[in-house]
């Protein structure tokens, strides 16, 4: 009688970049009898492999915030081509999320810990009449937006700061100061279209909105760069602006230094 030889193959780390319109998910992060794209991922992963499989991301998004290049990884044990498990999960994803890339990388890479850049783009519709096409991913402002002004109050973004008066501290991450390396608006050549995009080490939670919503008030000139940059100092979440609305912002990209 021939004995039966079981073989186990060995975990692997993957590192994911997906792209999801966020619009009818409640973010990133799973919540309990809530729909959201780490939960749409882990059960997609979960039939493939056979097994509950936990997806790491790079930062959690709030609910109805879309993104081009989240980033993530998981383990799992799987003896095919990376691209196998890439076409299976998009098959099996809905169509607002895709896997955009699939690697194995190194069991010390972390989506979150081994970060150093992120990059989020917030995108406002600035004209008299509403876009049915953008109403998902802009922020409709019918008020003439002063863009230079909005400009010169972003450049005091850059550098370390403590922008507690922007955001919240996130799990794990009690200290409010981050280090942003690049904040500019941009005109696209859509007319009405204006994108502020920011680079930085990380972000508090809604600091984003919580600027772009500031960086408005600006824009309409109820408060000037310099007032701005005292809302800034000052460190008094209750001295910004209104939080923008979720819709309008993107997580654009994640950068390693070794993956």
């Amino acid at each position: 009688m021939s004995q039966r030889i079981s073989r186990r193959w060995t975990m692997t780390r993957f590192k994911i970049v997906v792209e999801y319109d966020g619009t009818g998910y409640h973010g990133w992060q799973l919540q309990k009898d809530l729909p959201t794209v780490q939960g749409e991922i882990e059960r997609a992963l979960e039939r493939i492999l056979r097994r509950a499989t936990r997806v790491h991301g790079a930062g959690r998004t709030d609910a109805g915030v879309h993104a081009v290049g989240q980033t993530a990884h998981f383990d799992a044990e799987w003896k095919h081509p990376p691209e196998a498990l890439q076409a299976g999960c998009n098959s099996l994803l809905p169509a607002e999320i895709t896997l955009l890339l699939i690697e194995a990388v190194p069991d010390s890479f972390h989506a979150r810990h081994s970060a150093v850049l992120k990059t989020y783009v917030y995108r406002i519709f600035n004209s008299k009449v509403r876009s049915s096409l953008n109403r998902l991913y802009a922020w409709h402002l019918p008020h003439h937006l002063d863009a230079p002004a909005m400009s010169e109050a972003a450049h005091h973004l850059l550098g370390s700061h403590d922008f507690a008066a922007f955001g919240a501290p996130t799990d794990g991450t009690p200290s409010t100061v981050r280090e942003m390396t690049a904040a500019t608006w941009v005109q696209c050549s859509d007319p009405g279209l204006l994108e502020f995009s920011i680079t930085g080490s990380g972000f508090l939670r809604y600091m984003v909105r919580s600027l772009v919503g500031t960086l408005v008030q600006v824009g309409m000139g109820r408060i000037t760069p310099s007032d701005f940059l005292d809302i800034l100092k000052s460190c008094q979440r209750s001295r910004s602006g209104p939080t923008a609305p979720a819709n309008g912002l993107c997580l654009q990209s994640v950068e390693y230094d070794h993956v």
